[in-house]
């Protein structure tokens, strides 16, 4: 039976946000050109309290976009159907700071898979990534420049993040 421990409970996922989102606006002087793109499905009700938050922050509402990746990843063959999440990008992403929105980054096969499709929509200034949990084992060089906590793990371990009715992030081990 799996073991499974809460590694971030709502306050604890509160504070990551709130503190990405002040990372965010450090590194981005000119928050006009900034935008942020939630990965389905845990990246867009975390761009979307990013958002919020940076809202806030800056005086002024932040575009949102929703990227499904679903078509762009390099295991498309090994699946047996891949499930399409809708795309909604109400922004030019030529020449913006596209922040990309994840709940957890791993092997970096999503996030690939997001930057090609992110290049369908035109050529972004630079693209900069958010995750609430790093769990590491990379197998792509990618790395995120704003992360909520990093959970080192085994392989056979795995992140659950609940955003919702109760917000938290558990760890399960086998």
């Amino acid at each position: 039976m799996p073991e499974s421990t809460v590694i971030l409970d709502a306050a604890a996922i509160g504070r990551a946000l709130a503190r990405i989102a002040h990372e965010i606006a450090e590194r981005n002087e000119n928050s006009t050109e900034v935008a942020l793109v939630g990965i389905p499905a845990g990246g867009n009700v975390l761009a979307q309290r990013l958002g919020k938050i940076l809202s806030e922050i800056w005086k002024h509402p932040v575009p949102l976009g929703t990227l499904d990746v679903s078509m762009h990843r390099d295991d498309l063959a090994q699946r047996a159907a891949p499930r399409i999440h809708p795309t909604v990008m109400p922004f030019d992403v030529n020449g913006k700071t596209v922040v990309l929105v994840d709940d957890v980054l791993f092997s970096g096969r999503t996030t690939r898979a997001a930057m090609d499709a992110l290049n369908d929509f035109g050529r972004p200034k630079k693209i900069q990534l958010a995750v609430l949990v790093d769990r590491g084992h990379r197998e792509l060089p990618i790395k995120a420049d704003f992360v909520g906590k990093n959970v080192p793990t085994a392989l056979d371990e795995k992140i659950h993040v609940q955003i919702g009715e109760k917000d938290e992030v558990i760890l399960e081990r086998k």
